[in-house]
């Protein structure tokens, strides 16, 4: 991948959409999406100019990501996008603007973010079935498992699967997916899941005065353990703005809230600390953020 290329795919637009101009005139609207798409470092696809949406690797993401998409609502007129930036284009076999073609494409578009958005709630209650099951199967967490013994922290209501301990999810107040910790600290939630404003919970909400969120377990659990207070685990830094917004409205304003970011001063932006802050700037009076200054707890 170029640096052309990755400037391309390294945004992340919410809602774009352009109209891409043909340097010149094409046969057929196949050959004028490949030119497209090779821009992107996507080649050597066999288009299907059947109306239907089709799916493609994105070249930024692993084999097999599926996070790129086409369709061809007519045979002078094609629209693509990628998923996870949001963006969107369209191109003809014209090099001219054309009004009804544009049209037709930004159709076609919401048709394949409708379609999207469909399966992606399909899998997503899918995997919340998946993980009530097997939340419902597992035992209690044991205290020697690899994982909390190098972090030297209680399991703290955590349950094991095989060698896998489990981290539950919730949204809206129901389980959604599961976050599983490998013996080696690897951690991934269930495939398809739900993740974006999911958290999971350390301590008890009722009749506390102070709340923390944390990104990670075993950073929430060294918090819990020392300072009594219940914590919110976040899961990642993209997700502390929206947890601590779902947390604000939920608690009665009498409640603190501190944002416990990991201090990640050598990755670029520092993502933790960056994120914390975005939150905290519009709250300075309601919300406090503090980088852990422990390593060995972090995840």
């Amino acid at each position: 991948m170029n640096t052309q290329q990755k400037a391309r795919l390294g945004g992340r637009a919410v809602s774009s959409f352009s109209t891409a101009v043909a340097p010149y005139h094409y046969s057929t609207i196949e050959q004028a999406l490949n030119d497209a798409l090779a821009a992107y470092g996507v080649n050597g696809l066999v288009i299907h100019a059947d109306g239907n949406i089709h799916r493609f690797d994105s070249i930024d993401k692993p084999k097999g990501n599926r996070n790129g998409w086409y369709v061809c609502p007519s045979l002078e007129v094609a629209v693509f996008g990628f998923w996870h930036t949001g963006e969107q284009h369209s191109v003809s076999i014209t090099g001219e603007h054309d009004p009804a073609a544009a049209a037709e494409a930004r159709q076609a578009a919401q048709r394949a973010r409708e379609q999207r958005d469909a399966e992606r709630r399909a899998q997503q209650a899918k995997t919340a079935e998946q993980a009530r099951h097997w939340w419902a199967m597992a035992g209690a967490a044991d205290p020697s498992h690899p994982y909390l013994t190098k972090k030297r922290l209680a399991p703290h209501g955590l349950r094991q699967h095989g060698s896998m301990l489990l981290v539950p999810l919730y949204a809206d107040g129901e389980l959604v997916n599961l976050e599983r910790i490998f013996p080696d600290g690897e951690k991934r939630p269930l495939a398809g899941g739900r993740v974006k404003g999911a958290a999971s919970l350390i301590g008890c909400l009722a009749g506390a005065e102070r709340v923390l969120i944390a990104e990670g377990w075993a950073t929430a659990a060294a918090l819990y353990e020392a300072a009594g207070a219940p914590v919110v685990v976040a899961r990642n830094a993209d997700n502390l703005e929206t947890v601590a917004r779902r947390l604000r409205q939920r608690l009665p304003d009498g409640v603190s809230i501190t944002i416990a970011a990991d201090d990640d001063r050598f990755t670029d932006n520092n993502p933790g600390v960056t994120k914390a802050q975005s939150y905290w700037s519009g709250r300075p009076d309601d919300c406090s953020f503090r980088p852990p200054t422990d390593p060995s707890v972090r995840d």
